[in-house]
């Protein structure tokens, strides 16, 4: 299944909104002192702390770094591609500057990344945010579905981000416009699974046979871990840690939300494998049975 949506994602937070861009990203690329001008307007109007960041005992070009991180696809994909030592070339830095990448990527996180949602994507809303989805707007299609939500691919700017979209308040619709939803988080179509045993468990297994359920701390853990990732990309280490803890000061109501993922999915689980078995039935010798379930 693939319809065109059009998908807006809020957590219902009354949060900062992405202010207008005074400029077109092109104008910006081309005309340093207008770049300079925006960039400083942006940080005025959103009151987030503004300075020229200092590396190896010099100003760091934040025109440069901007042009040269939007030129390889943003931010995000900078990172997806581990080019920040690519990026970090152009500077020329001083063979004493330790560490050049890592100071180029957290200052352009700290300093151009709300910038570059506005200029180089051209986000509106709520700023994008740790805490959790803000609300945005973006065109995309709908690639599959199942009982609380549905598979997407979501178009921004020159991305495309596959995602998950959980919609339980509207089950069996194949289109949705601008209408809230709970959560979008980035999932891989193709999840790669390493190690003997994953590869030999593969070869045997059987394609068909349903997905396991997914408990509901499954569901915040992947939520949970995306978000993370954007904030803090150089302490993946600690989120198991860190999501620990946040799943522990839960309220019961924000939990019940979660738990109520995990237990519509068990229903999915348990009603796909009736049906798996039933279709294998009369495949299976005479007092055969299916392991594990």
């Amino acid at each position: 299944m693939s319809s065109t949506a059009i998908i807006t994602v809020s957590n219902g937070a009354d949060e900062k909104r992405y202010p207008v861009p005074l400029a077109s990203h092109e104008d910006v690329v081309k005309d340093p002192i207008l770049f300079w001008d925006t960039l400083r307007n942006f940080h005025s109007v959103l009151g987030t702390k503004y300075m020229v960041p200092v590396i190896g005992g010099k100003d760091l070009n934040l025109h440069v770094l901007y042009v040269e991180v939007t030129k390889r696809g943003g931010y995000d994909k900078v990172v997806l591609e581990k080019k920040w030592r690519e990026v970090s070339s152009v500077f020329k830095f001083s063979p004493t500057t330790t560490s050049a990448s890592y100071a180029l990527r957290k200052h352009y996180f700290s300093f151009l990344h709300h910038y570059e949602q506005v200029y180089f994507f051209k986000l509106q809303g709520p700023l994008l945010s740790s805490t959790g989805p803000s609300c945005f707007q973006a065109d995309g299609t709908i690639d599959g579905k199942f009982d609380c939500g549905y598979l997407v691919s979501v178009k921004l700017g020159s991305e495309v981000l596959n995602g998950v979209l959980y919609y339980p308040e509207q089950p069996g619709s194949s289109v949705l416009t601008t209408q809230p939803c709970t959560a979008i988080i980035p999932y891989n179509p193709k999840p790669h699974r390493s190690g003997r045993r994953n590869r030999r468990r593969r070869r045997g297994g059987d394609p068909s046979r349903p997905k396991p359920n997914r408990s509901g701390y499954n569901f915040f853990f992947a939520e949970k871990h995306s978000a993370l990732k954007s904030l803090h990309p150089a302490r993946e280490r600690e989120f198991t840690k860190m999501i620990g803890e946040a799943w522990t000061n839960l309220s019961q109501e924000e939990r019940m939300v979660y738990q109520n993922y995990g237990l519509k999915d068990k229903e999915r689980y348990q009603r796909e494998m009736k049906e798996y078995e039933e279709r294998m039935k009369p495949r299976l010798p005479k007092g055969a049975h299916i392991a594990g379930y």
